[in-house]
């Protein structure tokens, strides 16, 4: 055997955690080798693209490393890093392919056959060379990458970023900065919010976007990739975008296969989980210590203090703490329990469901966004219609939430390890319902941000949140006394599937028992007749279908396919028909629903040949109004146009209740027959506008409608994020002297909009602009004004499934 050095540490990999180390281990005078792969330093920075303004966050968290960092351009900093490496012992090109040995004796195998004897190890190689690959059809054309180098060498190209971390987004604004380039730049988002990155990248990207220089796709996915174009996924279906290149940022993962062969065990089987660690950074195999984004902590200034530490507790320093310990120490002081903040971290880790899976390193990151707080009991967590976003998690205790808003005694507990609040931060609704502590109790209060962070990173954390909502929603759609035991087979055989908008979940005809729960947007309901489809049924969020097939027998008596893209539930018929067996209540139910869809197939089929103009009519207007948004609404305003007389009073209305400003466009929208859909916002089940929100000013009240509140900054994502065109930007007038001082005095406007000089009749600077838009006139006596200063009765406004379907032609039959 050629050994090549014997070291007391050897550290795999030269990224900031591994550099850091090197650069302690030296400073200490320890006997160390640095083993880097390539013939640089760091080559993670190395490969960022050219000029990239690398960020020092987070800001509050105190530097501790023997090498300097602040913000500021790759160059830069690698330069430094490079000058003050001198002290370090670094062996180039030396790719370490096999760890063999036990502590005090490891062999290190390079790729060039030689040899590495080292008492410790420390690996520090990060995930960056193991990508997430990009699966869809035509991706074997040559045109995706997984790198972008050089922004500059990339001109007059159509191209598409895949990816909403930090990664995609610096590309994007890379590839954008330069108009004198002529690069076309599209970044796709396949949810509404950019959870894995930095807020200062997010904004960054925002206002490239307000300037047009990058165009953001959210909530869309690539779906096959042809040559010069790239075929979407959207919310509306699927949509051709041209795109000559693709650059796909899709996170990584680590290379499971050689960290396995070390002898280190992960979290879970999950080829996102991260390795099994100790406070002090300690693999399962003894001797082997995990830092950097292969420990699941991939910030800069992280890494760098993590290769600090380790080295510092490989040489004996146990008291050293790490250097995030005074801020968590400040979130525990409130407590009478003496625990350190290893053991709060432990405690909330192994006690709640959703974070049972996380390392130490993890919590750390995790509990820095997050806060933690003690109630007695009876003490309110929050009340019915409080407006908030973010989740709870029972440390300890149970709490109790109040199901019968008329009466207080009426409760339901929510035991320890569980989370509540998961209805706002997924749907952005005001709470259902009041929660107060059962008994003593530890609650942590996760921000949206953190919650997102966490779903979107640790995949057992998003189980977790994703099995308990779907059981409450399941809960609380088919009530009949079931309990979360009775759901047990239901859940573990369940499937949570995304359906593109106009793709089919039942084809009629076809075979199949299996039940359909609508979790996020809306399907229709289609039957043929006389070959030709008829509209039958609209169905939004919160409903279900299927049960026909499985309690009835026979094939799908109708098409439901999903009016936008959304999100179902489906429930297994074997385990669902168990279910029914053992619950008669439910069977009873579903007999009911199942006997007012019958009815409409029989009434469909006796007058088919009577009013089938009027079908085909209906069905068409019917999918005019899915095509204009009402898919994803839960109330919308209508003008019929036979009525309408043009008087605009409605737009007058409108102004006169929101400060002379109207959130009104009557002439503004599409028209079908004598249905006029205008512009005003459609109270979407899940808002775009929410999406990217930064002081957390839009909300949902507790009628469905959605509004922003005073603390609206005016930065326009939410004009940006709506699809619909119905929010806009605008200043603040100045508050309307009374009816009386216009009438008899002449001070100010009339009712309606007011007049250009009174709305800016302070001189001077342009007054700050906030987001306008319809708020169903929340808090007004009698409603929406626009519908009440109707003369004739020409405006309305309904809820889809309360408008849209063929019984209507039943019901309006004289």
């Amino acid at each position: 055997m050629r050994v090549a050095d014997r070291v007391r540490i050897a550290i795999v990999g030269s990224g900031p955690a591994g550099l850091s180390a090197a650069a302690r281990a030296a400073e200490l005078g320890l006997s160390h080798l640095l083993l880097e792969k390539t013939d640089h330093l760091s080559d993670t920075i190395y490969k960022y693209q050219k000029g990239k303004h690398v960020m020092a966050t987070p800001s509050a968290l105190v530097l501790r490393s023997d090498l300097d960092f602040e913000a500021g351009k790759r160059e830069a900093v690698l330069g430094t890093w490079d000058r003050q490496a001198a002290k370090v012992k670094v062996r180039y090109h030396s790719e370490v392919r096999a760890i063999e040995g036990e502590q005090g004796a490891f062999v290190l195998t390079l790729a060039d056959g030689a040899k590495i004897e080292a008492e410790t190890i420390v690996l520090a190689i990060g995930t960056q060379g193991n990508p997430n690959l990009l699966d869809v059809p035509g991706v074997e054309t040559g045109r995706v990458q997984y790198q972008l180098d050089d922004p500059g060498d990339y001109v007059d190209e159509h191209i598409t970023v895949i990816g909403s971390g930090d990664a995609g987004i610096e590309n994007a604004l890379g590839l954008a900065a330069d108009a004198a380039q002529g690069n076309i730049v599209t970044i796709l988002n396949r949810s509404a919010d950019f959870a894995r990155a930095k807020s200062a990248n997010v904004k960054l990207l925002q206002e490239a976007a307000e300037r047009g220089r990058v165009t953001i796709r959210l909530e869309t996915s690539p779906a096959e990739i042809r040559p010069g174009a790239l075929v979407l996924d959207t919310r509306d279906g699927q949509e051709t975008i041209r795109c000559d290149r693709i650059i796909a940022r899709m996170g990584s993962a680590a290379p499971r296969r050689f960290v396995e062969g070390c002898g280190i065990r992960f979290t879970s089987d999950d080829r996102e989980a991260f390795p099994i660690l100790s406070p002090t950074f300690e693999s399962t195999k003894a001797g082997i210590f995990v830092i950097g984004a292969l420990a699941g902590y991939p910030l800069i200034k992280h890494c760098m203090n993590q290769g600090y530490d380790v080295v510092e507790f490989i040489n004996g320093n146990r008291a050293l703490k790490p250097a995030d310990e005074p801020l968590l120490k400040a979130k525990f002081a409130r407590f009478k329990a003496k625990r350190s903040v290893d053991q709060w971290l432990e405690l909330l880790r192994s006690n709640v469901m959703i974070l049972n899976e996380l390392s130490p390193l993890q919590m750390r990151e995790f509990m820095l966004d997050s806060e933690v707080r003690s109630y007695k009991p009876n003490d309110v967590i929050f009340e019915r219609n409080d407006s908030g976003s973010s989740l709870f998690a029972i440390a300890q205790g149970s709490v109790l939430v109040e199901i019968d808003p008329a009466d207080p005694r009426v409760t339901v507990p929510i035991p320890q390890g569980s989370i509540f609040g998961e209805v706002g931060l997924i749907s952005g609704r005001r709470r259902g319902a009041t929660i107060r502590a059962g008994e003593n109790a530890v609650i942590v209060e996760v921000s949206r941000t953190a919650a997102l962070k966490l779903m979107a990173s640790v995949p057992a954390a998003r189980r977790a949140v994703t099995r308990i909502s779907v059981e409450r929603q399941l809960l609380q759609l088919f009530g009949s006394g079931l309990t979360s035991d009775d759901l047990a087979d239901v859940l573990d055989t369940s499937e949570i599937e995304t359906v593109r908008a106009g793709q089919p979940i039942i084809r009629e005809g076809d075979e199949g028992q299996d039940i359909y729960v609508i979790r996020v947007g809306s399907m229709i309901v289609e039957k043929l007749i006389g070959g030709r489809p008829v509209f039958l049924n609209y169905l939004p969020a919160g409903s279900y279908v299927g049960e026909m097939a499985l309690i009835a027998g026979g094939r799908r008596t109708a098409t439901v396919k999903a009016a936008i893209k959304s999100e179902v539930i489906k429930l297994k018929g074997e385990a669902f028909r168990r279910l029914l067996r053992d619950r008669p209540k439910l069977l009873d139910k579903l007999n009911a629903d199942m006997a007012d869809r019958q009815n409409i197939n029989t009434f469909i089929e006796s007058r088919k040949d009577s009013f089938s103009g009027v079908v085909d009519l209906y069905s068409q207007t019917a999918a005019f109004l899915v095509e204009n948004g009402i898919g994803e609404a839960t109330d919308v305003l209508l003008i019929d146009e036979h009525l309408c007389v043009g008087c605009d009073n409605c737009e007058k209305a409108c102004a006169d209740s929101h400060d002379g400003l109207s959130r009104l466009d009557r002439e503004a929208g599409r028209t079908y027959a004598h249905l006029h859909v205008p512009t005003s916002c459609r109270h979407c089940e899940h808002p775009h506008c929410m999406a990217d929100c930064p002081p957390n000013a839009i909300h949902r009240g507790p009628d469905g409608e959605v509004f922003i509140d005073e603390k609206c900054i005016g930065c326009g994502n939410c004009q940006r994020n709506c699809p619909y065109g119905v929010i806009r930007m605008d200043s603040v007038p100045p508050k309307k002297p009374p009816l009386l001082s216009w009438l008899l005095l002449g001070l100010g406007p009339g009712p309606g909009e007011p007049g250009k000089a009174w709305k800016y009749k302070d001189k001077g600077a342009e007054k700050p602009k906030k987001a306008i838009k319809c708020d169903m006139c929340a808090g007004i006596r009698g409603g929406p004004a626009c519908v009440r200063a109707c003369p004739t009765g020409a405006a309305i406004r309904v809820a889809p499934e309360e408008f849209l379907g063929v019984s209507r032609l039943e019901r309006d039959e004289p």
